[in-house]
């Protein structure tokens, strides 16, 4: 468990603090800060946060907190991902201020700042878990949300374990080329491919209300998918984005989700490799990062809980494809929270998030 965490002398840092002019935040919380002023700032210069906002222990609170899991122990096939969450925020220092595609600041709307990466064993699978969990949970406590740079997808356990314990089942939507619901590699229950089984086992997921998007591929037999159903997913496959378009997906997905709590896991390979080729487990036939951004602007008025981004592999990338792609749909879950936030205000936030949704899906 994490303890008060946010103090300086607790939280060392490589750059100065408060050095860099931010960008002026035209909002009804005045204490916002944003992010560096890239025109005042250079983007290859510090701070080396995600999106360039400030750190954790800049602001007297946060409304979304971006946390770094650099643990891929339980990978089955290539490592790395370790190396992820440094490479998502090099490759967010490009990202501005104002999302066109929504009509929202997504850091102007919100407090978002950044805690950094948290130190897990690498050798015990068991205490790594625990780990997470503590963090995850001490970073919820002033009611922030929670959002995980990975590492591997054995994380989003531990992250549904802290959540169902205030919310209690939560529906999934799980974006990924594979179903993550099988039962163990080598014996071993925790691993990347196994978190959503382990998960619906303990009774963390929303039976009726959860959804992988993205699944294409060859499987170990017809039998993975009769018991991924029996563990309480829905399945989207890449190719329905072929045959229906996004629109179609969209509204099947808002179906699925509506009426409760929605965890958001977002493995990198549900895209096709040439969109994301720094990955562990890369599979031929994925969506496009134009699809996936698209479709996660579709969440707007859900009640997004937390969310997290994994299995990015920096050294099999190339021109940080995969960490641009990463950055960008980290920087669409912010946008999504950011108005879903303001929609929680009163009903005429609440239409305005309709609105939102409804002009995402035509």
């Amino acid at each position: 468990m994490l303890t008060r965490m946010r103090s300086k002398e607790t939280i060392r840092r490589s750059h100065i603090s408060g050095t860099h002019r931010r960008i002026p935040m035209t909002t009804d919380h005045d204490a916002i800060k944003g992010p560096v002023d890239a025109t005042r700032t250079p983007r290859y210069a510090e701070p080396s946060t995600f999106a360039r906002l400030p750190r954790l222990d800049e602001v007297s609170r946060a409304d979304v907190t971006v946390l770094g899991v650099p643990f891929d122990s339980g990978v089955s096939y290539r490592p790395g991902a370790r190396f992820g969450p440094g490479h998502i925020r090099a490759a967010s220092k490009l990202l501005r201020p104002y999302n066109p595609a929504l009509d929202v600041h997504p850091f102007g709307a919100q407090q978002v700042a950044d805690f950094g990466d948290i130190g897990v064993n690498p050798f015990d699978i068991q205490e790594a878990l625990a780990t997470v969990d503590g963090a995850v949970t001490d970073l919820r406590k002033d009611g922030s949300t929670v959002l995980t740079l990975g590492g591997d997808h054995t994380i989003a356990l531990p992250i549904l374990r802290s959540l169902a314990r205030d919310h209690g089942p939560i529906a999934v939507l799980h974006f990924d080329a594979h179903l993550d619901t099988w039962d163990t590699y080598f014996g071993a229950p925790f691993t990347h491919g196994t978190p959503f089984r382990r998960a619906s086992e303990e009774g963390l997921i929303d039976l009726e209300r959860s959804q992988h998007i993205g699944i294409r591929g060859p499987l170990y037999s017809k039998k993975d998918l009769e018991d991924d159903a029996v563990l309480g997913f829905q399945v989207i496959r890449s190719d329905d984005y072929e045959v229906d378009g996004v629109a179609s997906i969209v509204e099947r997905m808002r179906r699925r989700l509506d009426g409760g709590p929605v965890y958001v896991s977002v493995d990198i390979d549900v895209l096709d490799p040439a969109h994301a080729p720094g990955t562990g487990t890369p599979e031929a036939g994925g969506m496009t990062s134009r699809e996936l951004l698209n479709t996660l602007r579709g969440l707007v008025g859900l009640n997004v809980v937390g969310a997290d981004i994994v299995e990015v592999a920096p050294a099999y990338d190339h021109a940080e494809i995969t960490g641009i792609a990463a950055a960008h749909v980290a920087y669409e879950l912010l946008s999504v929270l950011a108005i879903n936030a303001s929609s929680a205000s009163g009903r005429a936030g609440r239409r305005e998030a309709l609105r939102q949704a409804a002009y995402v899906t035509k």
